[in-house]
């Protein structure tokens, strides 16, 4: 990988005019005012719940404007919290951080964020195949006997999980979601996503892209409940190139597959420090992502 490459890696923000309200895995956001935060998309990788020493080039970037891609896309099924992903439009205590910005930032309202994980499936793989391997089951809903691994499911499911604030979140039923938000937000909740993942799967299964799942997250603004946060990107969802799609093993897909790979060969333990990744390994990963970025849009990433 080029010297030029590896500057282009944005691993930690730096914007000291705002607070920063939290850090994740990938995402920075801070605090603007009272009503709208800065999400900005960093280059960070994790596997196995660990984030590595190594970013990816131009990894915020896809994921961000992949995002902006389906708010776009979904405008008329469900209200988003996006204001603007206009750096020059930002307030000026933001515009003096373009540089950091520009490509992988989006201004949002603030939104009362559900305490679920509203996750879609249309095929069975991860831990939804190996539930079913051992009852016959995801999420507790019964499903015909005799699927393979990565088969389509006969009608896409809805199977809810926690948050975690840390390490796995925990698949729950429909009834302890119920439990959780009331059983009205719940089922509106859960029709809302099923909606929101059939029309995006249809979109993106003629662009040569099967979105085998998807997770979201739901919020509360003053225009209802609003779809927030990242949207159908390669980190919360399954992408598989459909024409190498065959039933009966794991596919091939356009995110993590080579960084997971060369952590299983170098017999890494999965705790802490997590190692770096080889040039030829973050360079790879990062076709992967602009690969995704190109075949869904059928347009090249904005850098």
């Amino acid at each position: 990988m080029s010297p030029e490459l590896l500057d282009s890696v944005l691993i930690r923000t730096d914007i000291p005019d705002l607070k920063l309200k939290a850090s994740g895995k990938v995402r920075d956001v801070y605090e603007v005012d009272e009503t709208q935060l800065l999400f900005v998309a960093s280059d960070r990788i994790s596997a196995f719940d660990y984030v590595l020493a190594t970013g990816i080039p131009h990894k915020g970037r896809v994921l961000n404007q992949i995002s902006l891609f389906w708010f776009d896309f979904l405008a008329d099924v469900v209200p988003n919290h996006l204001i603007t992903a206009d750096v020059d439009k930002y307030p000026a205590s933001v515009r003096k951080y373009a540089d950091q910005l520009r490509g992988r930032s989006m201004l949002v309202r603030r939104a009362e964020i559900f305490p679920v994980e509203c996750i879609a499936r249309g095929y069975i793989s991860g831990s939804g195949w190996k539930e079913y391997k051992a009852s016959g089951t995801i999420s507790g809903i019964a499903l015909p006997p005799g699927l393979k691994e990565s088969a389509a499911l006969p009608e896409p499911i809805f199977t809810p999980s926690t948050k975690a604030t840390s390490g796995h979140d925990e698949n729950i039923s429909f009834d302890q979601m119920c439990q959780i938000v009331g059983v009205e937000t719940a089922s509106h909740l859960r029709d809302l996503t099923l909606r929101v993942y059939k029309k995006a799967a249809a979109y993106a299964r003629q662009r040569g892209i099967i979105i085998a799942d998807t997770k979201f997250e739901f919020g509360r603004t003053a225009h209802g409940i609003t779809l927030a946060d990242e949207v159908l990107t390669p980190d919360s969802s399954r992408f598989w190139p459909a024409d190498k799609y065959a039933p009966g093993r794991a596919q091939d897909s356009y995110d993590k597959q080579y960084v997971r790979d060369y952590l299983e060969q170098i017999h890494w333990n999965k705790q802490p420090p997590a190692p770096a990744l080889p040039p030829e390994v973050a360079r790879r990963t990062s076709e992967k992502y602009l690969e995704a970025y190109t075949q869904l849009t059928g347009r090249k990433l904005d850098v």
